[in-house]
């Protein structure tokens, strides 16, 4: 088999990419392919991540030295991560191995185009060397392929696990009882949480006994600063970063998920709700929409319009019918264009297609 080395986020990282890297510990993956992980950031203060980087350096100078690696894969975003990445680029081709560069980011436009001239040649410099891009949505590679070659840009979408066992008949209709609405991620203006507590006010107004649950860190806030006590108290609860069991049980017990975001590429959170067959309420903004189907598996509104985010929500806790179909919609598109299987399938691609290349690096 081949030999590949995946550099990615220590595995309990919050956010994102540390969901998508996590899913391929133990996966049909690496029954193709021989995985080597290297960990290169984690949480934390800014010692331990400089710690985690050099440690990652040392360790993937000591594989390259060791195995024969045919490709790397290095998952990334945009600002600090892109610095973190160019030891690993630079040492991949000096020794001519190819580069796949796997980008989850959302802000290209202010960490590139927004740049200095010295900031935009050093990307073009360390990207152009890269063998193959992967962006998450058709929208980004159209975005990427204004500065680089659209050849070397692959669009793979993220992946979500379906648990068709949440359509079971009794299991709706005792979430649909229960009136819980699930945010995942990290408690912040750019996911929204500003607008977060006047979308609660209007929720509550209407459905009182409607539960807002906030599984994520950061800044609460920013959710209960305009709540009255009583709602924070009896609406609002904030179980911190949840993981494993305690993400399992969220997901299964809630009905609904709104994510409120400023900016986003392709949202695990989004994709983990519909696993469970969980509709979401979110913002019509950068790939969410080709995730949420508008009015099929969820509702998409407009940036901080939160009369509309309250209406839609609204929606789904009183109308039991529209609630079910767009939950088993869910599980149906999840099948369609979002499995874990898909997902491989186009990663293992890309694999034989760099290693096979001739002009990598």
């Amino acid at each position: 088999m081949k030999n590949i080395c995946m550099i990615v986020q220590q595995r309990d990282v919050h956010g994102g990419i540390a969901a998508v890297t996590n899913g391929y510990y133990g996966s049909s993956l690496e029954k193709k392919f021989n995985i080597f992980y290297i960990e290169s950031y984690c949480d934390g203060s800014k010692t331990a991540k400089l710690k985690k980087a050099l440690k990652a350096y040392v360790s993937f100078h000591k594989l390259l030295r060791k195995k024969n690696i045919d490709a790397v894969h290095i998952h990334t975003s945009f600002g600090p991560s892109f610095y973190r990445e160019i030891p690993f680029i630079l040492m991949s081709c000096n020794r001519k191995i190819p580069v796949i560069n796997h980008i989850h980011g959302s802000a290209f436009d202010v960490f590139y185009e927004n740049a200095s001239d010295f900031k935009k040649k050093l990307v073009r410099k360390w990207y152009g060397k890269c063998s193959r891009m992967i962006v998450l949505t058709e929208h980004w590679k159209k975005v990427l392929s204004r500065t680089f070659p659209i050849d070397r840009i692959e669009v793979v979408s993220n992946y979500s696990k379906p648990q068709a066992s949440m359509l079971d008949e009794k299991v709706m209709k005792k979430r649909f009882e229960a009136k819980k609405i699930l945010f995942l991620g990290v408690i912040t203006k750019g996911k929204g949480m500003e607008e977060a507590p006047f979308i609660i006010q209007k929720v509550v107004e209407k459905v009182p006994k409607a539960k807002f649950i906030f599984g994520g860190v950061g800044d609460t806030s920013l959710v209960t600063n305009s709540l009255s006590e009583e709602i924070v108290q009896h609406n609002v609860v904030f179980p911190g970063w949840v993981t494993d069991d305690k993400k399992d049980s969220l997901l299964k017990d809630s009905m609904l998920f709104f994510l409120p975001s400023h900016m986003e590429a392709m949202p695990m959170s989004i994709l983990d709700a519909f696993g469970y067959a969980l509709p979401c309420v979110a913002t019509n903004i950068g790939g969410i929409p080709q995730l949420v189907e508008d009015k099929t598996n969820g509702t998409l509104c407009e940036l901080k319009n939160t009369d509309q985010f309250a209406r839609a929500i609204i929606s789904y806790l009183t109308d039991y019918e529209f609630f079910k179909q767009t939950s088993e919609n869910c599980i149906k598109i999840v099948n369609e264009k979002f499995s874990f299987d898909i997902h491989v399938e186009k990663l293992e691609k890309i694999y034989v297609k760099v290693i096979n290349d001739s002009n990598n690096c």
